[in-house]
């Protein structure tokens, strides 16, 4: 039988909670090592793995990101609190944006915030993403309950023992279109911000 609504509320804030970001305090102070790192992200990260056996970070991964100047280069072999959020910015943006894009978002932080004494840092920005991603958090739960009722109302001239598989099928589909139109969204403003860099890149260069 089908989830009631209230199951599944109470089961999606629940389940939500447990994979919101790393909480600003929660970050290390001190630098780390490679291994340190990926076990960082394993342990803080464990509940959006969707298998047990899945890595959250590797270090393969962390050396990739480096050579693709997606990450600046560790000071003698240690990752600075600002590394690790760059990291965890890059962890939820791979999963959507291919490498070039990542680059188009974060290179523009990198240059312009990384490793800065004064004024604003890396840190600063990653404790605004995470304020208003805990806001948006809760709009993001009502709108999968909408979804889901609405879901839970399809295809109800079908027979009745078709009906559960029907609506997993009616939810995935429409938030598979969610995700769809928002990621063309995505990548029209990161055409958008390179649109910009390129602007300012000529004007600097005349």
């Amino acid at each position: 039988m089908d989830m009631d609504i209230r199951t599944f509320t109470e089961d999606l804030i629940r389940y939500l909670e447990t994979i919101g970001y790393i909480k600003p305090e929660d970050l290390p102070n001190i630098d780390l090592y490679m291994d340190q790192v990926t076990t960082f992200m394993d342990e803080e990260l464990e509940a959006c793995k969707r298998h047990e056996s899945d890595k959250i970070l590797t270090k393969t991964m962390i050396n990739n990101y480096a050579k693709n100047d997606l990450l600046p280069p560790p000071n003698k072999k240690k990752y600075s609190k600002e590394h690790v959020l760059m990291l965890i910015f890059i962890y939820y943006l791979k999963n959507i944006l291919s490498i070039n894009d990542i680059q188009s978002v974060l290179n523009p932080i990198n240059d312009k915030y990384f490793g800065k004494e004064e004024g604003f840092n890396v840190e600063d920005i990653y404790r605004e993403i995470f304020r208003i991603s805990e806001e948006d958090s809760k709009k993001v739960t009502k709108d999968l309950v909408k979804k889901y009722q609405v879901a839970m109302d399809t295809f109800a001239d079908f027979p009745q023992e078709d009906r559960e598989l029907l609506h997993s099928f009616s939810f995935i589909c429409m938030l598979s279109h969610d995700v769809y139109i928002k990621k063309m969204l995505i990548e029209r403003s990161i055409d958008h911000l390179n649109e910009i860099l390129q602007k300012e890149k000529e004007k600097a260069d005349n």
